[in-house]
């Protein structure tokens, strides 16, 4: 069986924990005989806004593939890609594009080609999705963002940010996705607390987005990381996060907050005084 497994994935030690996956895929799509036309499905989100709960959401249809299985699902981490993608300091410097034809035909060994919804959800993502909709034909988008407030606390606590500089990276999260939600994609667009609180209608609006998305179950327990450590239900965690702010580092994301109270209103926010 080694010996097949080698003749099939030569390359195979590159990929670690992933070359089990990999030659799988290679298998199945030799033995499909499926014509699939892929759609390319990228949440675009900030981290710690509800990312990996929005894609362990969806990776519950049978017709969704994840390139990247593990912890927080992201293609930025993948072996054959991280070099490219996360082992720097430039991650969120809007000046650097990356060669995404490489990161395409990498991507696409990760994923199961035999799935017509391909799924990817690395946070940088949503600083370069025009050069990213240019390379993956039929690209589809969903926009997430959070109350600023409780992504500040996110920050804060799981960064080691100072209040103000969380405050600065919450605004600029909120200014790319709103520079995102106004270039000619594929897209739709959710809130956080609405996917935790209206779920059933985000199922609705998702199966009207991509009618391939069939059998997303939203009952039972979510792994996605969450400030109490433990798997859960769907639900608004921003009321608890926001308490855990004390007053001195209210005031300073306010500071902040204070000068983009318009950006805020268009994301139906507004300053916690």
């Amino acid at each position: 069986m080694k010996k097949i497994f080698r003749f099939l994935f030569p390359e195979y030690r590159k990929y670690g924990r992933y070359s089990r996956i990999i030659a799988l895929n290679k298998v199945r799509q030799l033995i499909s005989k499926k014509n699939i036309v892929h759609k390319y499905l990228f949440i675009l989100s900030p981290p710690y806004c509800g990312s990996t709960l929005l894609t362990e959401l969806i990776a519950t249809s049978p017709a969704v593939s994840l390139n990247n299985p593990f912890e927080t699902r992201e293609g930025q981490q993948l072996p054959t890609t991280r070099k490219i993608m996360f082992d720097h300091k430039r991650r969120w410097d809007v000046t650097l594009d990356f060669d995404w034809e490489y990161i395409k035909a990498e991507w696409e060994k990760y994923w199961d080609l035999t799935k017509p919804i391909l799924l990817e959800k690395s946070p940088p993502n949503g600083v370069r999705v025009a050069s990213i909709n240019k390379v993956f034909p039929n690209a589809h988008f969903i926009l997430l963002y959070r109350n600023p407030y409780a992504h500040c606390e996110s920050l804060i606590r799981r960064e080691k940010m100072s209040p103000e500089d969380a405050a600065k990276f919450a605004l600029d999260a909120l200014i790319h996705q709103k520079k995102n939600r106004q270039l000619p994609l594929n897209s739709i667009t959710i809130s956080y607390e609405d996917l935790t609180t209206r779920t059933e209608e985000f199922k609705h609006q998702l199966s009207e987005f991509l009618p391939e998305l069939i059998g997303v179950k939203s009952g039972g327990k979510f792994s996605s990381h969450n400030f109490k450590k433990k798997h859960m239900e769907i639900m608004n965690l921003n009321d608890e996060k926001i308490a855990q702010l004390n007053q001195a580092q209210l005031d300073k994301i306010n500071e902040v907050f204070g000068e983009r109270a318009k950006l805020l209103a268009f994301f139906n926010y507004e300053l916690m005084i």
